[in-house]
């Protein structure tokens, strides 16, 4: 059972929070201010503390660099009153693990400590000693990165390589594919594995704050910088920066870092003194960055100091014999967590899968499987709850003239009495959704009378109430 410590100065937030997580299996204990916290991390070891940032006798800030003093393991939380960009960035620059405004959700608590809980687990799995043999057996290696196929197996290989390399690393791939994964992988089996792993999205942050938030500003840079603030780039100081979406990176900034990466040194916003340090960089883009060479929208000589290891990870469609591996994977892990008897996936519903495009590969995937679970009534997931159905199988962008794709009857045989109504099930729901729940449009797109519609949801169970005429 993790054990949870909060440190709040309102009983109020205490209260609430050590009932809630009691109730969801864990072990908490309450602190009123940050002192009385720091004497219970001293004589107990917590997993996770959730502290207020402005507490009395010391501040969760305060609380965080003394407690990483002895318990450097321990995850912080924190929680801030104030909602501005630069307060609830603050304790992330301290290294907590993450943070949470006020007002706030019990339930987003419950998820950060979940995702934390499982992170610090899964960065502790080791990957394998390399041996073709073990690898052959394994099909798998950390942070979910799971698959058989021999793509796959030369990605794991070439993550332990890179893993002992000091060199930078540019990791390119779909959207889906998991980008962050493998360098998530690299860091947490690398020799920065105790130093922080940052990550900043290129494309998720205006190009107006982006040079301040990845080098950081002195105290009087602009208006607003009230004290000098450490950009990304420091924060990560002896561990891993990882840039996603390079590709949206300005030219402005692409000199800037070209100059990090060659030099190991920066200038803040509005300094004047260099800044050492000593950061590995990691990248990843779904983009094609030579092409972007050549049209002049990313510099050259930026791309070959980023591309000194080069990681393609193949989309979901070409290394499809990870696909039941991948989704037996999912299923375990959301009949887990939504407490469901759904033993196996139907060999019909996987046929399915095995024939579909995945556009937005392995995260597509667990989508449809997390979808399947919460849908699923029998203990074997079918057809209809993963509503593939109505969707483009592999291959055909377009379907026949007839309406009818090509057909494959596994070895073992199919249920066709299931298989047909699982299709006629999700062109229903289909056409119901695209009519915005009208019985009548829905039955117009099938071709088919109204009559005839409503026939057909009460043969396959399906409450019309719920939809208008």
């Amino acid at each position: 059972m993790p054990k949870i410590l909060v440190a709040d100065d309102e009983q109020g937030i205490r209260e609430m929070l050590e009932i809630y997580l009691q109730r969801e299996s864990f072990e908490v204990t309450c602190a009123p201010d940050g002192e009385a916290a720091l004497s219970l991390c001293r004589k107990t070891p917590f997993d996770v503390v959730i502290a207020d940032i402005k507490m009395p006798r010391m501040d969760g800030i305060s609380l965080l660099h003394a407690v990483r003093e002895f318990s450097p393991d321990t995850i912080f939380i924190m929680i801030t009153a104030f909602g501005s960009f630069e307060t609830a960035k603050e304790s992330m620059h301290e290294n907590a693990y993450d943070y949470i405004t006020k007002p706030f959700n019990v339930e987003d608590i419950k998820a950060k400590i979940d995702a934390a809980l499982k992170q610090r687990q899964e960065a502790a799995v080791p990957l394998t000693d390399g041996s073709s043999e073990e690898m052959e057996n394994r099909g798998e290696t950390c942070y979910d990165m799971i698959g058989q196929s021999k793509e796959m197996k030369k990605i794991f290989d070439l993550i332990q390589r890179a893993a002992s390399s000091k060199s930078t690393v540019l990791i390119t791939g779909e959207s889906g594919t998991g980008k962050e994964l493998v360098a998530r992988a690299i860091h947490y089996h690398s020799n920065r594995v105790d130093n922080p792993f940052v990550v900043i999205n290129c494309g998720g942050i205006p190009d107006t704050l982006l040079e301040s938030e990845l080098f950081g500003y002195k105290k009087g840079a602009f208006t607003g910088a009230m004290k000098d603030k450490k950009g990304f780039l420091e924060v990560a100081q002896w561990g891993t920066l990882f840039l996603d979406e390079v590709g949206e990176l300005p030219l402005s900034l692409q000199v800037k870092l070209l100059r990090a990466v060659q030099d190991k040194s920066f200038t803040p916003v509005g300094g004047t003194d260099e800044v050492q340090v000593d950061v590995r960089i990691i990248s990843a883009t779904n983009k094609d960055l030579e092409e972007k060479v050549v049209d002049g929208t990313f510099r050259e000589d930026l791309y070959y100091r980023l591309n000194v290891i080069h990681v393609a990870i193949p989309p979901l469609r070409e290394r499809k014999e990870d696909i039941p591996l991948l989704a037996d994977f999912f299923l375990k892990k959301y009949t887990q967590e939504m407490q469901k008897d759904i033993t196996s996936i139907s060999s019909y519903a996987l046929d399915f899968l095995m024939n579909y495009a995945f556009p937005g590969n392995v995260r597509e995937l667990e989508n449809i499987i997390e979808r399947g679970v919460a849908l699923a009534k029998t203990s074997i997931m079918l057809p209809e709850s993963i509503g593939l159905a109505q969707r483009k199988t592999a291959g055909d962008q377009e379907a026949p003239s007839n309406g009818v794709c090509e057909i494959r009857v596994p070895e073992e045989g199919v249920a066709l009495d299931n298989l047909v109504a699982a299709y006629e099930k999700s062109y229903i729901e289909e056409a119901l959704s695209r009519a915005g729940g009208s019985i009548t449009g829905a039955a117009k797109l099938l071709n088919i009378t109204f009559r005839s519609m409503r026939y057909r949801l009460q043969k396959l169970e399906i409450d019309e109430k719920q939809f208008k005429k």
